[in-house]
């Protein structure tokens, strides 16, 4: 059986966003865009607005944020914003959401920045206000961060957005995935690291009687590929390239076998970013000679 694969995109491309993508997505399941204002110096562009335009532009693909600050938009006004999207491209978004980490964007937009700790229990009361406003109505709601009073959300969400919680935090972040989350976006380096976050949040879901068997994991990573080592060489040292560290490299063969790893192990599906975009190569080269051979063992 095939594993789903969808596309990442990275927040710098900007106004090279979709240029790229109308290239590149013809293979892939899903959109995933990134949710930063800013970082570091760089443009980057704003996600919910890149969100929406993707969900008008591409009428066939599941589409959401890997994953979308919690801290940046009212939760009330977030599930009302998600509803209407999912409304509006009849079922096709997902609400991929964390706990926010980029101190710099808090501080220069004027949002508090709490400790982690904090953003996390906000973050699950985010959860919670949104599966309330998407289920019933008026919705009142007094939690230790966030309360609502009597708020309606129509037209509701048919069906429900499924909730993609990113992050791998142990003591409390993988606890509000296995309280809340439909699906788990954790960004994959290695089969080992990977084993022991599963048995952390294994441990979790035991502890809020939660099946574990129920949340879809959905692994994220970089990709660095070319048919040679020359050729990945070359690319490396190309002007512009991204870091790589912490990327799959390697020839075709090589990332197959990476990534067929991270599907033993109990990846449900790939979600992945190219290193060399804006240039379709290396996504092209992906498409024809990697993804078929991702299936379910």
């Amino acid at each position: 059986m095939p594993i789903p694969v969808g596309l990442n995109i990275w927040s710098r491309l900007v106004a090279k966003t979709y240029p790229y993508v109308d290239q590149v997505i013809h293979p892939f399941d899903s959109l995933w865009l990134p949710d930063h204002v800013m970082y570091n110096g760089h443009d980057v562009a704003e996600g919910w607005t890149l969100l929406a335009y993707a969900l008008g532009r591409y009428d066939n693909i599941l589409a959401g944020h890997q994953v979308m600050c919690n801290s940046f938009r009212n939760p009330a006004h977030l599930a009302k914003m998600a509803a209407t999207a999912q409304h509006l491209s009849g079922g096709r978004f997902v609400l991929g959401i964390g706990a926010g980490w980029n101190e710099e964007e808090y501080l220069a937009y004027n949002w508090p920045f709490p400790s982690a700790r904090i953003r996390i229990e906000q973050l699950a009361e985010s959860i919670e206000i949104c599966r309330l406003m998407w289920a019933e109505g008026p919705v009142t709601y007094q939690g230790k961060h966030y309360q609502v009073n009597g708020a309606y959300c129509q037209p509701l969400p048919d069906p429900i957005p499924p909730v993609m919680v990113g992050g791998a935090g142990e003591r409390y972040l993988l606890r509000v995935v296995a309280q809340h989350a439909d699906w788990w976006n954790y960004i994959y380096r290695d089969r080992e690291t990977y084993a022991h976050k599963q048995e952390v949040l294994k441990n979790h879901c035991r502890e809020v009687g939660r099946d574990y068997d129920q949340i879809k994991q959905v692994i994220a990573s970089s990709v660095m590929i070319a048919e040679n080592e020359q050729e990945l060489k070359r690319k490396q040292e190309r002007p512009g390239a991204r870091p790589s560290d912490d990327s799959l490299v390697g020839t075709p063969e090589q990332v197959t076998e990476r990534l067929l790893e991270a599907i033993a192990q109990g990846a449900d599906q790939i979600v992945l970013n190219f290193n060399d975009a804006p240039h379709p190569e290396g996504t092209w080269l992906f498409a024809s000679a990697v993804l078929p051979h991702l299936v379910a063992g």
